[in-house]
């Protein structure tokens, strides 16, 4: 039987991605698991695996079709022996048409024999669901519910960012047909929804004509969401900032000291950064002062457990922050070796979904380009952004007498609907003590 592959949602914010590449051919065998397709989305490129198993029968959307939206039917998988002449007409219909046995009824009810796990016409905004027409499931859970006749629309996820998993549908199949309801109407899901904000004067055209010789550069799908995503943090959340000079030659003795002190070479061998330091240093304050490590919703605060860190990390066409995740917990050299690793594959587009999804707090480190100052904007739905500059030899006053010393100047970057003016100077008071008194961070 026939089974279409619909274009996925990598990442949460994903409405649309360009297919940079297939990797397997019209004709091909393919297995669960293999690697079929490169899609750039709105974080990174990253690779798509068959769910089933079959022979590529028809390729839908060619290599490198951009705009292609989340569940448009982008390929045809075909039963072994199976003609691709029978295959039918793939069309990107992301919700299933009302049967015709039926009378109109309420919203988008379940096709009779889908090939993949569909999506409601209305997702109302809830765990597994990210608003809009998408519901956030793993492969195998969407294979499960669709063999089992369940309705991803009523489920909870409790995976990472609300994501629906293998748990979920079991539990759903351990309720029985309850949980095989149909989502709920319109009517029911419109006031969960957030307010829509009033639209925006559309920007007066740029004369090109005006502009001399130049070249267009179509956006990428990351930069239009980074560009989105910006807009909209700095247009609704009120940014405080606080900054503070801090002092760095402890830091970087203890460094040196550190460094000198590991392996040559081997298992055990370690170099550390000044950000791997700034990245425990920020976990410990956050563990510190804990109401700094939160989010803001209109209903209440949201205060996080873990401290997982985002550092953000530039990439080829954009940035992406990759998680440290319970960062306080770790020593030195384990987040010197685990933001190597993440930082080499976020810039060839290896990271998975759930390395750079979430995070409490943010780091953004700009002091290898000899940046002195700056401000960052806050990574939504958090509640801050650290911003670091380089440390650089500035004249200081010690004991009444000018001295030299190496400097840094950091900026706190708060949401203060959450963090308020006073919360966010005893913040960076605290992590300034720390980094100047960096031997807590051995504790």
């Amino acid at each position: 039987m026939a089974t279409n592959i619909l274009m996925p949602a990598l990442s949460p914010t994903m409405t649309e991605g360009t297919l940079a590449r297939w990797l397997k051919k019209e004709g091909e065998a393919v297995k669960a698991g293999d690697i079929i397709a490169e899609i750039e989305t709105d974080k990174a490129t990253m690779e798509v695996e068959a769910v089933d198993e079959g022979v590529l029968g028809k390729i839908v959307v060619a290599g490198g079709t951009a705009g292609v939206k989340v569940n448009d039917v982008i390929a045809v998988l075909v039963e072994p022996g199976e003609k691709a002449d029978a295959v039918p007409a793939a069309k990107p219909a992301p919700a299933p048409a009302t049967p015709k046995t039926e009378p109109a009824p309420a919203p988008a009810p379940r096709a009779e024999a889908p090939v993949q796990a569909t999506t409601p016409s209305v997702a109302p905004a809830a765990n597994g669901h990210s608003g809009g027409d998408r519901i956030i499931a793993s492969p195998l859970a969407k294979r499960m519910a669709q063999q089992a006749g369940i309705e991803l629309s009523g489920l909870n996820g409790s995976g990472p960012n609300g994501r629906i998993v293998k748990a979920d549908i079991e539990a759903a199949l351990a309720k029985g047909p309850a949980a095989k309801a149909a989502p709920a109407p319109q009517a029911q899901a419109a006031p969960a929804a957030a307010p829509a904000p009033a639209p925006r004067a559309p920007a007066a055209p740029v004369n090109l004509a005006a502009l001399g010789p130049h070249q267009a550069v179509p956006h990428s799908t990351m930069r239009k969401v980074i560009a989105r995503r910006l807009s909209e943090s700095k247009a609704t959340i009120p940014h405080f900032y606080v900054t503070m000079d801090i002092e760095l030659d402890a830091l970087l003795k203890l460094r040196g000291q550190l460094n000198a002190a590991s392996p040559k070479e081997g298992p055990g061998a370690f170099k550390l950064s000044v950000n791997d330091l700034v990245i425990k240093a920020a976990a410990v304050t956050l563990r510190r002062i804990p109401k700094v490590n939160a989010s803001w919703t209109d209903e209440a605060a949201i205060l996080y457990d873990d401290v997982d860190i985002s550092v953000a990390v530039s990439i080829p066409d954009g940035l992406i922050t990759p998680i440290i995740r319970k960062a306080d917990q770790k020593g030195l050299a384990a987040i010197s070796a685990e933001m190597k690793d993440l930082a080499a594959r976020a810039k060839s587009g290896k990271l998975k979904p759930e390395e750079f999804q979430g995070g409490g707090f943010s780091i953004s480190n700009m002091g290898m380009y000899g940046v002195s100052d700056f401000s960052a904007i806050i990574n939504p739905p958090q509640a801050g952004i650290l911003a670091v500059s380089a440390g650089q030899q500035r004249p200081v006053v010690k004991d009444g007498a000018l001295a030299v010393a190496t400097v840094m100047t950091c900026t706190l970057s708060v949401d203060h609907r959450i963090v308020d003016g006073a919360l966010a100077a005893e913040w960076i008071a605290e992590f300034k003590r720390i980094v100047e008194q960096p031997l807590s961070l051995m504790l």
